[in-house]
């Protein structure tokens, strides 16, 4: 059982891949106690991971049923939880406490739910070691830098309005599993 055996669940590409379940987790952490550019830092060394762990798997012939759900499962902490965690903890100075926070809250989690769906809906589609030409509906890693994007400028007062950006992650949550062809890189 080694780094480049297929039967190894903690093969070269699944250890990239846990590495990534891991910076999710601690960047949630970095979230709570106001550390956001840590948590963004954090972020996007998972996004290089996930990146990493899929040509590991092609280039090692790698690529496992098991691989593909840890990859989702990395995916969804990642790319669906912590960017809206991270967009929340950010406005919550400026939204309304009470009523706003909860409707807030709520479209949060439907952005996750959606994340969600969208992440089995494309395992039930994905073959072992295939990669599609399209993605059919925007990626969770491409909707996770949209809310960075998001935070960004909410966080520079581009845009100051919290129902400005919660309509906006609306419209990322709906993108996520959409009929959008979006090029696979």
């Amino acid at each position: 059982m080694g780094l480049f055996d297929k039967d190894n669940r903690f093969n070269i590409a699944n250890l990239v891949t846990y590495l990534n379940v891991a910076l999710g987790i601690v960047a949630i952490y970095f979230i709570v106690k106001g550390d956001f550019f840590t948590a963004i830092i954090l972020a996007w060394i998972a996004g290089i991971c996930d990146i990493a762990d899929g040509k590991l798997a092609r280039k090692y012939k790698l690529s496992t049923e098991f691989g593909i759900q840890l990859d989702s499962f990395a995916d969804f902490l990642s790319f669906v939880v912590m960017p809206p965690f991270l967009l929340f903890y950010a406005m919550k100075p400026s939204i309304v406490s009470g009523w706003g926070e909860l409707v807030v809250g709520l479209i949060f989690i439907a952005y996750i739910i959606a994340g969600l769906r969208r992440l089995i809906e494309f395992n039930l589609k994905v073959e072992e070691g295939e990669v599609a030409k399209y993605f059919e509906g925007v990626p969770t890693p491409l909707g996770a830098i949209l809310l960075w994007v998001l935070y960004l400028l909410f966080s520079y007062g581009v845009i100051s309005s919290v129902t400005i950006v919660t309509l906006l992650v609306i419209a990322v949550a709906w993108s996520m599993n959409s009929k959008l062809k979006i090029p696979h890189p």
